[in-house]
């Protein structure tokens, strides 16, 4: 398997969808990095050089920021909306969605498995 920026990337596959295992690297990122080292799209990473793969993990390195730095930078970011009490940080905050959407239902990703509240039970009313 080749390593790219720390990264094992699987070779078996296409290099510009391998590519996309490396933290920060999307679709057009890989294609920007292959068009700029100037390797075929389609190549499977089995058939990339020892040359090839340093030309990639060289351009990775001078154009992005990747894995654990760009993780570093993202948990600044939300730690900072918490710290200054932003309507995004306080939804940090609560783990609850940040981008407007709605919580009534279909939140359980943010909000985790349901929890049960007690209710009043059910009394008659006698007339």
């Amino acid at each position: 398997m080749p390593r790219i920026a720390g990264v094992d990337i699987p070779d078996r596959k296409r290099i510009e969808y391998a590519l996309r295992y490396i933290y920060g690297v999307g679709p057009k990122v890989a294609l920007d990095v292959l068009k700029e080292v100037q390797i075929e799209v389609g190549v499977k990473a089995k058939d990339l050089t020892e040359e090839e793969i340093a030309r990639i993990a060289s351009a990775i390195d001078r154009m992005l920021t990747v894995e654990g730095e760009l993780r570093r930078v993202v948990q600044g970011n939300i730690a900072r909306l918490k710290d200054i009490r932003c309507y995004r940080g306080m939804r940090h905050r609560a783990h609850l969605p940040v981008r407007g959407q709605r919580t009534r239902t279909n939140a359980r990703t943010r909000k985790g498995p349901k929890r049960t509240v007690a209710g009043k039970k059910g009394v008659k009313e006698l007339r």
